[in-house]
């Protein structure tokens, strides 16, 4: 324990903030149910589906992401009861959408829900309102999703298993133009590529949102309403040839996320990490630290170190502890090797505290 303490002032602390990031490419191959599905997992509510990298029940398993679907319930979708047997699951669909929109979008000065917006003009503008979910897991996006990184291939067009366009769906020029009037942080608007252009643009097709902090994509279902020949939204183009709109309402949603997991190609993007630091510079003036306050640092009354009285005292700096104001140890940071220390020298100690 220290018997001399020196108080840090204004100018020996600095407080930093560090961006480490981290390339996450997902291959449809394992999406798609590589391990003859049994890496996809389904639950009793029937709510959503999780994917993982390997089979579920092995302890090795990594949760990748979860996928679900839903519509507002404002649009035709769900104005067919919801109890009848053609459209299964519809009050679910309807809830997840509400449940969705809430914790992203939040309500509107009315206290209604708002509904997801294709350009992120809450006030108005054209809705999103029958989507795909893809909620990543924090093992994967970390603090968030790097901003511009996003990029998401999937398949549009012809039957299952005869797909006739592949779709990049990238988050265009969020880099700058990033929206920020969510409750859950910033997000940028989706774009998807048409036949025409190989890449998107900020002026191609919306395609939904990305919600950076939150690590959740909102696909609109008319990607899979792509016309393969003009590039053009067509409600007669779909994953197994048949409306959207019957996809969404006539299935269940297991069923709606196992169309959705055949036509991904893949996803990438990179993470981020945000670490925060706080430097303490620790100053040992020559006319500091010279002595020790270890007990064996003295024998029989006498230094160890010296030999007569004319001696320079002596010590070895091998340990900094940081301190509270009640002068309690709160951390302490250990040199490589001791740092010998007498009145011939001065030392500026760079101590880096990380969280």
């Amino acid at each position: 324990m220290a018997s001399t303490f020196k108080t840090l002032l204004n100018n020996d602390v600095v407080s930093t903030r560090t961006m480490l990031h981290e390339a996450i490419p997902l291959t449809g191959t394992i999406v798609s149910g590589t391990y003859s599905d049994n890496n996809i997992k389904n639950f009793a509510h029937g709510m959503f589906q999780s994917v993982y990298d390997y089979p579920y029940l092995s302890s090795s398993a990594n949760h990748i992401f979860d996928i679900t679907v839903g519509f507002s319930s404002t649009t035709s979708l769900s104005a067919s009861s919801p109890t009848s047997v053609l459209n299964p699951q519809q009050a679910k669909k309807i809830n997840i959408y509400n449940q969705m929109a809430q914790v992203l979008v939040g309500y509107d000065v009315t206290g209604n829900v708002r509904q997801f917006d294709q350009d992120g003009n809450l006030s108005g503008g054209d809705k999103l309102k029958h989507c795909f979910f893809i909620n990543f897991a924090r093992l994967l996006n970390k603090d968030e999703i790097k901003k511009q990184s996003f990029s998401l291939t999937m398949l549009t067009g012809g039957a299952s298993t005869s797909p006739t366009k592949n779709c990049l769906i990238q988050d265009v020029g969020a880099l700058n133009a990033y929206k920020v009037n969510s409750p859950a942080g910033e997000y940028g608007l989706l774009y998807s590529s048409s036949v025409a252009e190989a890449t998107p643009s900020s002026a191609g097709i919306p395609a939904g949102l990305i919600f950076y902090q939150a690590g959740v994509c909102v696909l609109t279902a008319s990607l899979f309403a792509l016309d393969a020949n003009t590039g053009e939204f067509n409600p007669r183009y779909d994953m197994y040839n048949r409306d959207i709109n019957e996809i969404l309402t006539g299935s269940l949603i297991s069923a709606s996320c196992d169309a959705f997991r055949n036509r991904f190609v893949n996803v990438s993007f990179n993470n981020t990490t945000e670490l925060n630091s706080t430097i303490y510079f620790c100053r040992a003036n020559n006319n500091e630290f010279n002595y020790s306050s270890n007990p064996t640092y003295l024998t029989a009354s006498k230094l160890r170190v010296k030999n007569n009285t004319n001696d320079t005292p002596v010590s070895y700096i091998t340990t900094v502890g940081l301190y509270s104001a009640d002068n309690e140890l709160l951390a302490t940071a250990k040199l490589s090797e001791p740092l010998k220390k007498t009145p011939d020298d001065e030392f500026t100690l760079r101590v880096r505290l990380d969280y």
